[in-house]
């Protein structure tokens, strides 16, 4: 029996003729970050709607925790422990830093919290939300609106909330676009802590950042995988280096 955490087995997905995602099989385990790289179009984040269930599978199966959720909604996969993040940030910016991680850890309760109280006074979902924002570095900002926030701190505190419904998997979707190297520095440091106590599948262009964080790469273009391996695996595949950056480049 595999220790996978994550594994997508034979995943497809096409729209009309074409195959966003073909067959294509991988693990993800805790401690051991899974970073999957490839050329604009490759599927990548195909993929990871597929996985965090907001685009349905036309075949394959996606097993989690050893059980099959290839059909279940993504709030039901949340529910079970994956949460992602998004390539452009999906946060709520007329509320402040808090109130975004308190929303998101909301979403774990077992029951709806009762609307005649005030949401304040739920201490264990304060103290979800607080734990978040600690861990990413953002509780000095707790109280400010997430519009006053860097692009750097916003990203962070899409991870904050990533945390706050307390996960085993971690679905990251270019986590580091548009940011500078000061802000770049902090998130591959954050996502390198993360990594050690959960399962993380990274899709990323930075590639400095990602040889510095994977443990297992996954390398697709036009829907398949063309190689995964370790990044030293990676890095001196040939046809990677070819179908990737040219034959004349290296990794």
């Amino acid at each position: 029996m595999s220790d996978a955490l994550l594994q997508a087995r034979g995943l497809s997905k096409s729209f009309g003729g074409l195959a966003a995602v073909d067959n294509l099989s991988l693990e993800v385990r805790v401690g051991e970050l899974h970073a999957v790289i490839g050329p604009n179009g490759a599927g990548k984040t195909t993929l990871i709607n597929l996985l965090s269930g907001e685009l349905p599978a036309s075949s394959g199966d996606i097993v989690f925790g050893g059980n099959d959720i290839s059909r279940l909604a993504p709030e039901k996969r949340a529910r079970l422990g994956m949460s992602r993040s998004y390539q452009k940030t999906n946060i709520f910016l007329g509320f402040s830093a808090l109130e975004n991680c308190r929303l998101a850890a909301q979403s774990r309760e077992p029951r709806p919290l009762n609307w005649l109280r005030n949401a304040l006074s739920y201490e264990s979902v304060m103290g979800q939300a607080r734990r978040a924002l600690d861990v990413v570095g953002l509780a000095h900002r707790a109280s400010d609106a997430a519009l006053a926030l860097s692009h750097g701190e916003q990203r962070q505190l899409e991870i904050a909330m990533c945390l706050a419904t307390e996960p085993r998997l971690l679905l990251l979707d270019e986590p580091l676009a548009g940011m500078g190297m000061e802000e770049s520095l902090k998130m591959v440091e954050l996502i390198g802590r993360l990594g050690e106590n959960h399962a993380i599948l990274l899709v990323e262009h930075d590639m400095d950042a990602v040889f510095q964080l994977a443990r297992v790469l996954t390398v697709m273009v036009d829907g398949k995988v063309l190689a995964s391996g370790t990044p030293e695996d990676i890095r001196a595949n040939r046809n990677v280096q070819a179908a990737y950056l040219g034959s004349d480049n290296e990794l």
